[in-house]
């Protein structure tokens, strides 16, 4: 994921077609060490590929596994306006300063 990471901000960042020397340069620029033998993985399956062609094919096939979580939002919005009415009126307690843990190793967190 970081070499794809990277080649996509060297993308937005103008450089049409990053190399494997590019890539590995705007990883260490922060502390991040290119494995030279994913990278030229990733970019032998790059090569000759437009790459908005490639995000969009990407997007479709996702597209197939569906999400579900649109349902379980709509069933939440037709019948939990009661749980989310019961929800607001619970009032949390809040902390007060005899509550607090000594991070130093005594019992009286109250004490200041």
């Amino acid at each position: 994921m970081k070499h794809i990471a990277a080649y996509l901000m060297l993308v937005l960042g103008g450089n049409e077609a990053p190399t494997a020397d590019d890539v590995t340069a705007a990883l260490a620029s922060v502390g991040v060490e290119a494995d030279a033998d994913s990278l030229g993985k990733f970019l032998a399956e790059m090569e000759g590929k437009d790459l908005e062609e490639t995000l969009a094919a990407g997007k479709e096939m996702l597209a197939k596994f569906g999400g579900g979580g649109g349902v379980a939002a709509a069933g939440a919005a037709a019948g939990g306006d009661a749980a989310a009415e019961e929800e607001e009126e619970e009032v949390e307690e809040e902390a007060g300063p005899g509550d607090a843990i000594d991070m130093f190793g005594g019992d009286d967190g109250g004490d200041y």
